[in-house]
């Protein structure tokens, strides 16, 4: 593929870096682009009603990444639902209440009714005009198809845990999609990698030498479904929004 800028003084380390100075747009997708937090609670809402259980959310969350993560580890090479089917009846284990078996495939099978952010269509529908982009998410193929639908944009590129065989923050994973872009004309100099998860991403792709832009959806609060990092992470941009990135570019556009 041809038609990439690429950054300046590439190979050098910058003391600054502008968003349009990007060749590509390297997404995260759930928390990032889709509101995983919420689709987690909806899927899991009728089982915990089932029992009439008072569990709250951020409880739920926390279990929910402790839980996800360790099954990632234990079995990389398993798809997606087939997780999610395991990480539920961890939680159902950990919180004493039963999980049955349909229960588990639902859940399983919820990812791509999991909803948008209410600035991500917007937001990518902009982005796309600027960036070619690129989706590195820990999920199989059919469940981001129903997911894409969702988010009314082509990508230009898709890297899953299905593709790979791992799951972030596997290095590999980022190895993978940097490799692949490299082969596309792309160098990892003109990658910025945008996610939510500063332990599923912006730690392991800084650790893989690319430029970070965090999206801090959940605004500097603890917790949610991801686990805490135990390294400080100093990505090279931070917004509480798609929408701030947005107007992030747009400034520098009108500069």
């Amino acid at each position: 593929m041809s038609g990439y800028r690429i950054l300046p003084g590439a190979g050098r380390r910058r003391t600054a870096v502008r968003l349009c100075d990007f060749a590509i747009l390297t997404f995260d997708c759930y928390g990032t682009l889709i509101d995983w937090e919420r689709g987690i609670c909806d899927a899991l809402a009728p089982w915990l009603a089932r029992h009439a259980s008072g569990v709250g959310e951020e409880h739920l969350l926390a279990l929910f990444a402790a839980w996800e993560s360790a099954e990632q580890r234990a079995t990389p090479g398993a798809p997606y639902p087939r997780i999610l089917e395991r990480v539920m009846h961890r939680i159902g284990e950990s919180l004493g209440l039963e999980v049955r078996e349909e229960e588990a495939e639902a859940f399983g099978a919820s990812v791509g009714s999991w909803p948008p952010f209410p600035d991500t269509v917007q937001a990518l529908a902009y982005l796309r005009e600027h960036f070619p982009l690129a989706v590195l998410s820990n999920v199989d193929r059919a469940s981001f198809a129903r997911s894409q639908a969702l988010l009314g944009v082509a990508f230009d590129f898709l890297f899953t845990a299905e593709d790979i065989g791992s799951y972030k923050p596997d290095p590999r994973n980022f190895r993978w999609m940097i490799d692949r872009l490299a082969e596309a004309g792309i160098p990892r100099q003109g990658i910025l990698h945008v996610a939510q998860s500063l332990f599923h991403d912006i730690l392991p792709a800084r650790k893989a030498g690319l430029a970070t832009c965090w999206i801090d959806r959940r605004a500097g609060r603890p917790g949610g479904a991801t686990p805490a990092v135990e390294e400080q992470v100093r990505p090279d941009f931070r917004f509480e929004s798609l929408a701030g990135l947005v107007e992030a570019h747009r400034r520098e556009m009108a500069a």
